[in-house]
């Protein structure tokens, strides 16, 4: 690393040192969030929200592509309300804030405030819903929720996160199933060509998926420390809730009938994804399309006649093109190279004298630091195909860096030897049984992150009993 540049990348510590350190000062000096007078809520400053912003853009045109419509529904649910489907309640108990105060008067009623909303459209849904004409109803919300955790992590665990929500009702299984596969490829689909992550799709056990759904679908990815994160989930609930709330409907045979319904979500929590799978000991790197700026004009010896003038000549002509930005303060280049390299900015545009002369620009990529020298007639096809190249480096990286995480285990013996000795996923069969999962959580630290839409055959036999098993579970720690 240049001299010039070590004031602002010794605020960063080494990945391999301390990865959890590592992160925090990311997203501290890269200016994503600060921290609020209240345990784990978090601030989100203009450059950590305009990422949220561009991941909210890209999945709101998705689901209105897909029929979907956004509502909005109360901050607060009676407990009487909550109380009524009994495994959601339960499974939401011990993350609930209360509120028991109206100004100076106690309520009558607690009132909760959202950890999730099934019980709020459950309400709306038993007044809206009365004839199969009704429906489908798929409907999404953009909202903030609370979960009183105990340990948290800017972005990964928080007690208020931003999030989306969509809660669907139809009128068979097989259109609500169809409906989670859907909305789970969404998903995928986003994190991967959107976000550059790649991700494994695939089933929650009955232990890990979702409180009072049937079932729950699951994109897991790896982290550079090889941990798993829940990236987005989409729940398959049956009739259960519709039972539960009296949503009933008269039929095409005109018999009243349950809806089936469906949620599914994705959060704030995926921007603690980008930098984990992306970032390097320099700092964050943004896949283009959710920087908040995709190229940052970079004037050299900006005091020489014209270079200021010919670098706000490319913002305004770029600005079609790209969120362009340029920095005309009086900070040195090399200062202002390490921190947009630190702000994740997927293209540095440098232009000096020397570059006006030859009619050209040099073009610096975040990824991999590749310099290209580019003709100005050339720059508005150009950009877009380096932001392209961007995304594309950057789902290669993590693909293969994945690729070489990945083990496989067929007995205890070799599942808890690695697990102790080889960050990332362990492949590895498993019989179905319950007590098998959490011997393995006990034995090897090592949770089921997901069985997998593309099954593979390890071996006959579980990993864990030595019974017959069909089923290959991805194993792994996560966040």
């Amino acid at each position: 690393m240049a001299k010039q540049n070590n004031k602002l990348v010794e605020a960063i510590t080494p990945m391999d040192v301390d990865f959890a350190q590592w992160y925090t000062d990311i997203v501290r000096n890269a200016e994503l969030m600060d921290y609020s007078s209240v345990r784990g809520c978090m601030i989100l400053p203009p450059y950590g929200y305009a990422i949220w912003e561009n991941i909210q853009h890209i999945l709101d045109r998705k689901f209105k592509e897909t029929g979907h419509e956004n509502v909005s529904m109360p901050l607060f649910i009676p407990e009487g309300l909550l109380q009524k489907e009994k495994d959601h309640v339960a499974g939401f108990a011990p993350e609930v804030a209360w509120v028991t105060h109206g100004g100076t008067e106690p309520l009558q009623e607690r009132l909760c405030v959202r950890p999730t909303s099934e019980t709020l459209f459950c309400e709306y849904y038993a007044r809206a819903i009365h004839s199969y004409r009704d429906l489908p109803k798929l409907y999404n919300q953009w909202c903030s929720v609370v979960r009183w955790e105990k340990t948290t992590r800017p972005f990964l665990r928080s007690v208020e996160f931003q999030w989306q929500e969509g809660h669907t009702m139809h009128e068979t299984a097989q259109e609500a199933m169809e409906e989670t596969e859907r909305m789970l490829e969404v998903y995928a689909e986003t994190l991967e060509n959107d976000l550059a992550i790649p991700v494994i799709k695939g089933r929650k056990t009955d232990k890990e998926k979702f409180a009072g759904a049937e079932a729950t679908y699951t994109v897991e990815a790896m982290m550079h420390d090889g941990k798993a994160l829940q990236s987005g989930t989409s729940h398959y609930f049956g009739d259960g809730f519709a039972k539960a709330f009296e949503i009933r409907f008269t039929g095409r045979d005109n018999t009243l009938q349950y809806p089936h319904q469906t949620s599914w979500g994705m959060s704030t929590r995926v921007i603690g994804g980008i930098i984990m799978t992306h970032g390097d000991d320099s700092g964050l790197v943004l896949p283009p399309a959710v920087a908040p700026i995709q190229v940052i004009i970079i004037p050299v010896a900006q005091h020489k006649p014209g270079v200021l003038e010919k670098a706000n000549e490319l913002l305004a002509k770029l600005q079609g093109v790209a969120r362009v930005k340029i920095d005309q303060s009086e900070q040195s280049p090399g200062w202002k190279f390490a921190q947009y390299e630190m702000k994740g900015v997927p293209l540095r545009l440098e232009i000096g004298p020397k570059d006006i002369e030859n009619n050209q620009c040099v073009i610096v990529r975040r990824d991999n630091r590749e310099k290209t020298f580019v003709s100005l007639d050339e720059l508005e096809s150009k950009i877009p195909e380096l932001l392209e190249a961007v995304r594309q480096g950057l789902y290669q990286k993590a693909y293969d860096r994945r690729l070489g995480m990945i083990s496989e285990a067929k007995d205890m013996e070799q599942l808890c030897k690695t697990a102790e000795e080889k960050p990332g996923f362990v492949k590895a069969m498993w019989c179905g049984d319950l007590s098998c999962e959490e011997k393995i959580k006990e034995e090897a630290g090592l949770s089921s992150r997901c069985i997998p839409f593309e099954q593979e055959s390890v071996s006959d036999k579980c990993v864990c009993c030595g019974k017959p098993a069909d089923k290959m579970v991805f194993w792994g720690k996560s966040y």
